[in-house]
């Protein structure tokens, strides 16, 4: 594992699909017709929280728990949409067993509009 650093940014690029849709509408219980019943372009509202796995799959790669994520929607995302999030370490405080991380999240549609925006902070913990 690298240690983070402050300044540095991750990327990761996602179109959900119908189907993941459907498949976190069973585990989540978030089912509503949006969620179910396509648009005139056989689309279906992306749940919020399902695009807030975006985010969760940059801290993953990096190895951080995140503790607190403030996560804020600005619009919806559908499927088919190419939504491109980066997260950025904006502190970094190296502590004897961790590192105590903080950074921002933005997560745009290809039109390069804020779908979702988070304040996140966390621990990278050591290699023994």
């Amino acid at each position: 594992m690298q240690p983070p650093t402050e300044g540095e940014t991750a990327t990761y690029e996602r179109t959900f699909t119908v189907e993941d849709v459907e498949e976190f509408g069973e585990l989540s219980g978030d089912d509503q017709a949006r969620h179910t019943e396509p648009d005139e372009d056989g689309r279906v509202m992306v749940q919020g929280l399902l695009t807030a796995t975006m985010p969760t799959k940059i801290g993953a790669d990096q190895e951080m728990m995140a503790h607190t994520m403030n996560l804020q929607f600005h619009q919806p995302v559908y499927t088919g949409e190419r939504i491109t999030c980066r997260s950025t370490a904006t502190d970094v405080v190296e502590r004897e067993d961790r590192y105590d991380v903080a950074g921002d999240v933005v997560c745009e549609n290809e039109a390069g509009e804020a779908v979702l925006t988070a304040d996140v902070e966390g621990v990278v913990w050591k290699e023994d």
